[in-house]
């Protein structure tokens, strides 16, 4: 099995400009799930997973749904092999706002300028490019390695971006088909440049999108300012009030269940020499805010958040027009951690919204996720065995790390399918995920394809244990 796996780690790196051209084919494609206007492109998008999977050597089906197209591919291997569900997404997050790329969003371009070479686009890192990298690794065991040694089932998704109404009714519609030992996810981050990461904790997602109504019409501000309610101005001391003066968040309930982690586990964090200067440096600041009394890592990892994602009322064109708005809204998402229960902490927050409605408003509320956090466990056979993989790739050991981003599938995998994941993906934290000027390293995607091919050869050993 070595001596098949030096060839397929070859044969990948003959073949990279290869595996260039066929990332770069699926981020030309405007895959954008939140907006309807690009439904076809999105479409166009799982056809063309679908037809790089069948030339990838597997068995590949674009299946409809009640949203958009789901992409299931079956590759059988040995009998006797472990079962391994691959996923990834397809979609991607709008590129607004347009002026602040350097490079068209979806014209994908080679940047080797001030740093290594990165590939530039919407998508790249988050998830176009690391989906690749296992697809890539699948082509090179079947093209040079004598076939895939485990049993693959790979399932792409169009709805990550916009909150996969239509997963969790296609896993159990397809649990059978889909049923496996382990699910791989390459949709996270390594440690470093030269450290690779397996994520075993993630937080989970409550995401509200609210409007507080006032007056029946905007109104002239001269005429009646100081005299009505002003909706903008109520809702920025409303939004003001929703962390205290040390960070944390007022609304009741809150914290409600939330574990401590142990002093074991922050020493181990602690003993990862963090980078905190170098983390805030890539958002282009000097210093860190938030809960008081926790370090960086303790807020991305084991705290929950709320922040404001948008505000939006009024006017906001050039020039002046003196108004007071009918309505003002925002989007604010909660991070959360294991112990919260979404649900409760939306109905928490809507009745916090509600006892400070201003006299004379009301409010019109959306949920667009309700998530738990996810924990997996840091120790199985499964783990140990890509731990292997990728030391084999990086000469070091695979560092285990928590994620402050939310990746609801694994939760469902867990509850639906009954199977844990592993989280290994191979992202930096400079990759601009959801911003403009969104990159992945070139050494990035070669070195993930390279570590999914020596995972593939360590999971297929496990079966002889």
């Amino acid at each position: 099995m070595p001596d098949r796996l030096d060839a397929v780690l070859a044969h990948l790196d003959a073949t990279h400009d290869a595996q260039m051209d066929r990332l770069f084919e699926l981020l030309r494609v405007p895959s954008i799930s939140t907006d309807p206007t690009h439904d076809d492109d999105v479409h166009a998008a799982a056809e063309l997973c679908g037809s790089m999977l069948r030339n990838s050597g597997l068995q590949a089906e674009v299946h409809t749904t009640t949203g958009h197209p789901m992409v299931v591919a079956h590759s059988d291997g040995p009998d006797e092999a472990p079962h391994v569900l691959y996923y990834g997404h397809y979609d991607v997050q709008p590129p607004d706002p347009l002026n602040l790329w350097d490079v068209a969003p979806f014209e994908p371009t080679i940047v080797d300028t001030n740093g290594p070479a990165r590939i530039v686009a919407r998508g790249a890192a988050d998830d176009k490019g690391q989906l690749m990298m296992f697809v890539e690794a699948m082509r090179a065991w079947n093209e040079a390695g004598g076939g895939i040694p485990i049993r693959v089932t790979v399932l792409l998704e169009g709805e990550e971006e916009s909150g996969s109404p239509s997963l969790d009714p296609f896993l159990k519609a397809h649990a059978e088909a889909l049923r496996c030992d382990v699910c791989i996810i390459s949709d996270t981050g390594m440690w470093d440049p030269e450290t690779p990461a397996i994520t075993t904790m993630l937080r989970g997602l409550v995401y509200l999108d609210v409007t507080l109504h006032g007056p029946s019409h905007d109104l002239h501000s001269g005429m009646f300012g100081g005299a009505v309610v002003n909706p903008l101005n109520e809702l920025a001391a409303i939004l003001g009030g929703l962390h205290d003066s040390d960070g944390r968040v007022t609304v009741d309930g809150f914290y409600d269940g939330i574990s401590e982690p142990s002093a074991a586990k922050l020493q181990e964090w602690q003993d990862l020499g963090f980078d905190e200067r170098g983390f805030l440096a890539e958002a282009g600041l000097d210093c860190s805010t938030g809960e008081c009394g926790r370090t960086v890592l303790e807020r991305i990892w084991s705290r929950p958040t709320l922040d404001i994602n948008g505000i939006t009322g009024g006017y906001g064109g050039a020039g002046g027009k003196t108004v007071i708005a009918a309505q003002a809204s925002a989007k604010f998402s909660c991070r959360l951690v294991p112990g919260q229960d979404p649900h409760a902490i939306d109905a928490a927050l809507r009745s916090h919204l509600e006892h400070c409605t201003p006299e004379g408003c009301h409010w019109t509320i959306e949920s667009h996720a309700t998530n738990p956090a996810i924990q997996v466990a840091d120790e199985s056979r499964w783990l140990e065995a890509a731990q292997m993989g990728l030391e084999r790739i990086w000469n070091r050991r695979a560092v285990l790390v928590g994620c402050g981003g939310s990746i609801p599938v694994v939760g469902s995998f867990q509850e639906i399918l009954g199977a844990d994941s592993l989280l290994i993906g191979f992202g930096l934290d400079d990759d601009r995920v959801h911003s403009p000027n969104e990159k992945f390293n070139v050494d990035c995607f070669k070195g993930g394809a390279r570590s999914h091919a020596a995972v593939i050869q360590a999971l297929s050993e496990v079966a002889c244990t």
